[in-house]
């Protein structure tokens, strides 16, 4: 049957997405264009112009795109219906369309059919949801690429290297009296060295992917007053959190994305630690605590303005060992404390002074995180990118079934034992693009995406 998407809102336009085998024959009982055509008559890839018509009466002027199977997003009929905006019209037409025999779509339900008709794999069709939530432009382009099957085209690769060697493997099994067994040996050997290097290279991928699809997880952490929330509204550039002389403000943390060249950097301010005055702050204070020890990146700021107090040694101990950056902030009142104190030299090798009055040193703290992270050694034209964590569980699931595939043929097991494993890593990669997937997988994936795509 045909499925169909609900905009909500106000816009200049309303679309309405319809797919299916009947969808050209839904369509014609009630749009009637300015030129009449049978459908054979129209190319696929076209607009006609004309209007929506319910019981003699004209409820919109319309472009109505046709897309003739099986070139179309779903490889089936499709064709999309562009209304007036609004969510009075969109809709009255859905309506329309439900009476004359179509239904609503599930999420996803468009891939869904383009991934089950063949058109893409599972690993292209989670790219459409990469792209449509991308936060910055480097996101967008990792599921791009992954859209037009770089990282497929990866992983079939690996799959065609173990193929290649599976046939042998069964013809030494199925006619064990060709004494082929030592040269397929070597042969499987010498398939799994190269499999595990390029596995691993995917693996090691991920550290990047991570980055790029989730973004620097930063926890903004110090003592009340320190200038948490005046770096936060610095970097922003705007009054994102209030700032008093009074403090202990900041009760609960407040959370913001930013661009680093091109990488999102999650912004998390969080209460300031300090011995709390009542259970609200005790709370905060509990909870940034939390998110310090879970961040990527911890930036403790410390009032360069007095001298180190009880608060700032503990923050200091916190961040110690951890990828972290201290910030000397209001140096504009006079640095009491520099870079060269012996005490913040060992609690972390990055303190940069700044003051987020006269916005100075914030350059460098991007500079420095572009350098802990790597931002500028992401090249998204000669390294696929694994983004995706189901998919990256996969391949050192592959990985780990290669080890046991070695160590099979390190204790001398026979042929038809090797072949359990090698099929094993295969049955890893299938799940990747969805060629060995159940459909309870399927629909968990499908059931992220939004109505309409």
């Amino acid at each position: 049957m045909p499925q169909y998407l609900r905009l909500h809102g106000i816009g200049g336009i309303g679309i309405i997405r319809m797919s299916g085998e009947d969808s050209f024959k839904i369509l014609n009982k009630f749009f009637k264009p300015k030129k009449e055509e049978s459908i054979d008559e129209i190319k696929g890839y076209s607009i006609k112009y004309g209007n929506i018509i319910e019981d003699d009466q004209i409820v919109d002027e319309v472009l109505v795109s046709y897309f003739k199977a099986p070139k179309s997003y779903t490889t089936e009929n499709m064709c999309e219906i562009n209304s007036h905006g609004g969510i009075v019209i969109v809709r009255k037409i859905l309506d329309i369309c439900l009476k004359n025999g179509a239904k609503l779509a599930e999420p996803g339900e468009f891939t869904k059919r383009a991934f089950l008709n063949g058109r893409i794999d599972l690993l292209q069709a989670e790219s459409v949801i990469d792209i449509i939530n991308a936060k910055s432009e480097k996101e967008a382009k990792a599921g791009i690429n992954q859209l037009e099957g770089q990282l497929s085209k990866k992983i079939n690769e690996i799959k065609q290297n173990i193929l290649d060697v599976i046939v042998n493997v069964e013809v030494s099994i199925d006619y064990p009296e060709y004494d082929v067994d030592e040269v397929t040996i070597k042969q499987i050997s010498e398939m799994l060295y190269t499999v595990n290097d390029k596995l691993k290279k995917l693996e090691k991928s991920f550290d990047n992917g991570k980055i790029i699809k989730n973004g620097i997880k930063t926890a903004i952490i110090g003592k009340p007053n320190a200038g948490k929330s005046s770096l936060l509204n610095t970097i922003l550039k705007e009054e994102r959190a209030i700032v008093t002389d009074i403090e202990g403000t900041t009760r609960d943390t407040i959370e913001e994305f930013v661009n680093i060249n091109g990488i999102p950097l999650k912004l998390i301010d969080t209460a300031g630690i300090r011995k709390a005055k009542d259970e609200v702050e005790k709370i905060g204070i509990t909870k940034s605590r939390k998110i310090a020890d879970s961040a990527d990146l911890v930036i403790a700021i410390i009032d360069s303005s007095k001298e180190l107090s009880e608060e700032d040694e503990e923050i200091l101990e916190i961040v110690k060992n951890r990828k972290s950056i201290i910030l000397l902030n209001k140096i504009d009142l006079g640095k009491v404390i520099t870079k060269e104190n012996c005490r913040l030299k060992d609690a972390s090798e990055n303190i940069i002074e700044i003051s987020t009055i006269e916005n100075k040193g914030i350059d460098e703290l991007y500079e420095k995180i572009t350098e802990l992270f790597n931002l500028n050694d992401i090249n998204f034209d000669n390294e696929v990118l694994v983004t995706n964590l189901r998919h990256k569980n996969l391949i050192s699931d592959a990985i780990s079934s290669v080890e046991k595939t070695q160590n099979t043929i390190n204790e001398k097991m026979p042929l038809d034992i090797i072949a359990i494993f090698l099929k094993e890593i295969l049955s890893n990669l299938g799940k990747i693009t969805g060629d060995e997937i159940g459909e309870d997988i399927i629909n968990e994936i499908f059931s992220k995406f939004c109505l309409g795509k």
